[in-house]
């Protein structure tokens, strides 16, 4: 037992831990999954089995999105890679399957600002950071070469979130506008929502604070603001709006 604490000690002393760099995500979508919760949720709309089972010939099964995190300190900056790629697109269609956010976090404030596209529209939100309650647990997975810990929470009342940090990364930051554990988060999921965003590399590298840019396009709002303009435009989509609704607030 003491050479085991010995060892563990040492292991602890010689660890690096990194508070600046860049992380590579991928968001992968299950677009499979996504119509088939829309062929059982919306039973008048003009999917059917057959349609979906051609679908299922000539398309993917995920969509895959590629961001990246710059951080540095009490700064992260994320930032979508646009995607260049043509194929058919229902995928394109889901507001999820989209990547709309470009985010500018001061964790020590607990501020952000998130310039954020819907449709035709681009929104300026400035706002506080979301506020999430996570459960750490005692389970580990590596990613991108880190050994990460699971934290589980509740996000939006109702979307089961499951995250991966590592404290080798001293940040309390992630991908999109999650955030809020001892350390980096590597990896996100939302089981129900069939998506998930992990770290493919991690580039141990200085940052200059001009890579942490503040986004400045977009009409300013808040959150609620945002929420009020978009239910009001969206007020004779019904069920429909839910979908995009929800996409806006992640």
């Amino acid at each position: 037992m003491m050479l085991f604490c010995t060892i563990n000690y040492a292991m602890a002393q010689h660890a690096r831990f990194v508070h600046q760099g860049t992380i590579q995500f991928e968001k992968k979508i299950n677009i499979y999954a996504l119509l088939k919760d829309q062929i059982k949720r919306y039973p008048d709309n003009f999917w059917s089995a057959q349609a979906f089972e051609q679908y299922q010939k000539n398309n993917p099964q995920f969509k895959t999105l590629k961001s990246e995190l710059i951080f540095k300190n009490d700064q992260t900056y994320f930032n979508p890679i646009p995607d260049e790629s043509v194929g058919n697109n229902w995928a394109s269609n889901f507001a999820s399957a989209k990547q709309s956010n470009i985010i500018l976090t001061n964790l020590k404030n607990s501020t952000s600002i998130n310039q954020k596209s819907v449709y035709e529209e681009t929104y300026l939100v400035k706002d506080s950071v979301r506020k999430i309650n996570w459960k750490i647990t005692d389970e580990f997975r590596e990613i991108a070469g880190y050994n990460c810990r699971r934290a589980n929470a509740l996000i939006m009342d109702s979307i089961y979130v499951v995250a991966f940090y590592t404290d080798l990364i001293p940040v309390s930051g992630g991908p999109e506008t999650f955030s809020g554990l001892p350390g980096m988060i590597l990896g996100v999921a939302l089981p129900r929502e069939h998506i998930t965003w992990f770290a493919t590399a991690v580039k141990d590298t200085e940052v200059a604070t001009t890579q942490l840019k503040m986004p400045a396009k977009g009409k300013p709002v808040s959150k609620k603001q945002l929420s009020d303009i978009l239910k009001g435009a969206l007020k004779d989509w019904g069920n429909y709006a839910s979908d995009i609704l929800k996409a806006a607030d992640m």
